[in-house]
């Protein structure tokens, strides 16, 4: 059986809820990878500070939200076919919790590295939950914050 078959059959099994929701990862990862490939950074920096606008989902929405978003761009990035990295899945994750009324911040750092001199890391936390990214971040200094703490929400 190919892996094409695998997944679409993956796919079909998945609730209708959760094939929606890849669906739009997909769409998100795709624009994600796109902005990060044709824009220069403070661009792409300038997007990922914008701030959420709307109403706050209650605690347990919310909790349940972040979930649903790490497992749909932890599952679609690996099944891409191209490299979905750090920075287009942290990108992603936040733009779509920003359409959730969930505002987070999108940490971009560097860490040493013995191939590369520094290796880039992107992780994204709402609060102090890790969103996506979080694992690797222990050892990465920060480089900058999109949006700055505290400017994630419009509160007017």
């Amino acid at each position: 059986m190919s892996p094409a078959h695998t997944i679409v059959g993956k796919f079909r099994r998945l609730p209708r809820a959760d094939r929606l929701l890849v669906v739009e990862t997909t769409a998100t990862l795709i624009v994600a990878s796109l902005v990060i490939a044709l824009l220069p950074f403070r661009h792409v920096g300038r997007l990922a500070a914008l701030r959420t606008h709307g109403s706050e989902p209650l605690p347990e929405e919310r909790a349940q939200a972040i979930k649903r978003v790490r497992w749909a761009i932890v599952a679609c990035a690996r099944r891409l076919p191209w490299r979905a990295m750090c920075f287009e899945q942290g990108f992603a994750a936040q733009l779509m919790l920003r359409r959730r009324g969930i505002g987070s911040v999108l940490h971009f750092g560097a860490a040493p590295n013995d191939q590369k001199g520094l290796a880039a890391h992107v992780w994204v936390r709402d609060g102090d939950i890790d969103v996506v990214g979080g694992e690797l971040a222990r050892d990465v200094a920060v480089l900058g914050k999109f949006p700055s703490e505290g400017a994630h929400r419009n509160r007017s």
